[in-house]
């Protein structure tokens, strides 16, 4: 996918006004499951993400302040390259071996799933959207959120990108990619980075331009990150001067 603006369209950087990172390879025992949803990681990893994010849905008589203002104007966006390969390796291995079909195999293997599972948890109706890039799907990501910020009718853009550790199959199709000349790469391990993101100037909050940076090849944070190391620096970096602002 690739996100070109007109040439009548002018787009400003957006403001980075909240963010998270989840680390497998850091994490202290696992992730909470999300209900409704087995045998991947790749689900319970966005919506602990999410959650670190935005802070815990809220209730009515608390709601949560980043989505209670904004329920019909927050756009998502989903970065991956493989998305979830558990699921759709353990759906295909099942189908051939002739075992019987879980429905909820079916079910979440539509990428989205997940966040149409957070969309209700948050209450938000705005649009989402998945990104599916073998090039820059980082930034192609920033990109489509920063054109979505252009439409009046949305205030603010969720991204969220996320990757699961290679297996030997999507491995085979990293290395494929690589030859090809792509940075799509995978983490060393399953990763996620959710960073909300609004007009410069629309919010009274602290805020940090989302300019990624480009990438040192001999950092091994980056190398670590794969292909979300620009996303996942940009998430660092804004979690300083944010603090815990909610």
């Amino acid at each position: 996918m690739t996100v070109t603006p007109t040439g009548t369209t002018s787009v400003r950087q957006p403001a980075v006004v909240a963010a998270a990172v989840v680390d497998t390879a850091t994490e202290r025992g696992e992730l909470p499951g999300v209900p409704g949803f087995v045998v991947s990681a790749f689900n319970p990893l966005v919506r602990e993400t999410v959650r670190r994010c935005l802070g815990d849905p809220g209730t009515p008589d608390v709601p949560n302040p980043l989505t209670k203002p904004f329920p019909d104007s927050t756009a998502i966006v989903l970065a991956t390259v493989a998305a979830d390969a558990t699921t759709s390796d353990t759906a295909s291995q099942k189908l051939l071996s002739g075992r019987v079909h879980n429905p909820l195999l079916f079910f979440q293997s539509v990428t989205t799933s997940i966040v149409g599972h957070l969309a209700i948890e948050y209450g938000l109706t705005g649009p989402i959207h998945c990104v599916a890039a073998d090039h820059g799907a980082d930034t192609t990501a920033l990109d489509a959120a920063a054109l979505l910020l252009l439409d009046d009718t949305i205030d603010q853009v969720l991204v969220i990108g996320v990757e699961l550790a290679a297996n030997p199959r999507t491995a085979a199709a990293f290395e494929r990619l690589a030859a090809l000349g792509h940075d799509g790469r995978p983490p060393a391990a399953d990763l996620a980075v959710a960073l909300l993101l609004r007009r410069p100037g629309a919010t009274d909050r602290t805020v940090v331009p989302a300019e990624p940076e480009a990438a040192d090849p001999g950092r091994d944070d980056d190398a670590a990150a794969g292909h979300l190391y620009r996303l996942a620096a940009l998430a660092e970096r804004a979690r300083r001067p944010l603090g815990e602002e909610r």
